[in-house]
């Protein structure tokens, strides 16, 4: 392996460890933790919080905590100050009366150094319902947009990686054809011959480059992981710097305020046109198609499903752009938390948005998926995700681990990957 081809590994490595990886562990922790195993409660219960302040494990005595309890990602409804005693202490929130999520934040100064954390409690989580609302051209707007794609000419170029290759794998960089430019990703085939199932990986927010999921295809399943932005995904990392800081930044706001040019246009038909790459595959075996992905990649594997019935079935991640307009409601929309500030009183912004909410292409979603998250979320607020997933008229299951927040633990990440692999390999 060269030092381009090191130094983009390691690179991507990094990458990979700040996505999924638990923070590092602090010198004093302070552990929030509501009074139900669950952290689940009814609507109009009233929880309490426990807090205690450890260091080298050992609970401090007599410090003071200030603590704030709020509706996840709004302003605080309740803050004050209390002393531990015995090491701990408890504040009650007030009643909560809607089906949504109460978080408390608690705080500590030690030798001068500011330590903090925070837990959520939810209530009646199944209850939570959109605000957002399904145009009545929905269907027949995107119906129009794949037509324009499906003129369009796959023009696949397919570049063997022998870097990156494997004895029982060959990698590939490839580009497609997509509305307004190309989709590029990682192709990674079984060697033998065959005909074999697919997983496409769909992208988390960002700007960067790809290495494929070689571990799946060893194990007999046509991968391929593509990127979003129409640019190769085997650059050189100075390359995404650039462009996450300059002509990428923001990219989820770009031409918000007209619906047949928002930036997601050709990123959710980019999607569909890398299942019209799968399919002219020809060890594909014509039947057994899943997706997967994290955060916008969760997004983005609601909306395939949802748009295309060549998928068969979905993992998603704590999924991203759900009921984008819950700020116009009083609660936490998803992110990229479009209405909570400058965008509100921008009509035309918030009418686009209702073509590109997964919320609304979950209620399309008709095959089986599963689905995980954390309340303690604060990328994606789980009142956004459970928005989204309580409309899902078809089979699925959520695996919630109250704790994490935009990250999974390894016990998360290998259940997704044993689900996938039943539903792949039968």
């Amino acid at each position: 392996m060269n030092i381009k081809n090191l130094f983009l590994l390691l690179m991507v490595f990094v990458l990979g460890v700040k996505v999924y990886a638990q923070p590092a562990k602090q010198l004093v922790q302070v552990v929030v933790t509501p009074d139900k195993p669950d952290w689940t409660y009814s609507k109009g219960e009233r929880a309490a919080f426990h807090i205690s302040v450890l260091r080298n494990n050992f609970p401090l005595e007599g410090i003071e905590i200030a603590y704030s309890i709020q509706p996840e990602m709004m302003n605080s409804s309740e803050e004050g100050k209390i002393k531990l005693k015995n090491g701990k202490a408890t504040v009650k929130a007030e009643a909560f009366n809607n089906a949504g999520f109460l978080r408390c934040q608690a705080s500590v100064v030690v030798d001068g150094v500011t330590y903090s954390s925070y837990a959520t409690a939810g209530f009646s989580p199944e209850e939570i319902q959109p605000t957002t609302t399904m145009p009545h051209d929905f269907e027949s707007f995107w119906d129009n947009a794949k037509n324009e794609l499906s003129k369009i000419p796959l023009n696949p170029v397919i570049v063997p990686v022998p870097e990156r290759s494997t004895e029982k794998v060959e990698v590939y960089h490839v580009s497609i054809d997509n509305i307004k430019g190309k989709i590029y990703g990682i192709l990674c085939m079984p060697k033998k011959e065959g005909r074999y199932p697919a997983l496409l990986h769909v992208p988390g927010a960002g700007v960067r480059p790809y290495m494929g999921d070689i571990e799946n295809a060893e194990k007999g399943i046509i991968t391929f992981q593509i990127g979003i932005h129409g640019i190769p995904v085997n650059l050189e990392p100075a390359v995404y710097d650039v462009l996450r800081t300059g002509a990428l930044d923001g990219y989820n706001r770009s031409n918000l305020d007209d619906r047949n040019n928002y930036y997601y246009k050709r990123v959710y038909l980019g999607c569909v046109r890398a299942l019209d790459f799968i399919e002219s595959l020809d060890k594909y075996n014509g039947s057994t198609l899943g997706v997967t992905g994290g955060s916008q990649g969760g997004a983005l594997s609601i909306i395939t499903a949802a748009l295309d019935e060549r998928v068969d079935f979905l993992a998603a991640f704590y999924p991203a752009l759900a009921d984008l307009t819950g700020y116009l409601h009083g609660r936490a929309g998803g992110w990229p938390h479009l209405f909570r500030d400058e965008f509100t009183n921008k009509p035309e912004k918030v009418e686009t948005s209702r073509y590109y909410d997964v919320v609304n292409f979950a209620r399309l979603v008709n095959i089986p998926g599963w689905y995980s998250w954390g309340y303690n979320d604060n990328v994606c607020p789980p009142t956004s995700m459970y928005a989204a997933y309580n409309v899902i008229n078809a089979e699925k299951e959520l695996h919630v681990f109250q704790e994490t927040q935009h990250w999974t633990f390894p016990e998360q990440r290998n259940m997704r990957n044993e689900w996938l692999e039943q539903m792949l390999i039968k």
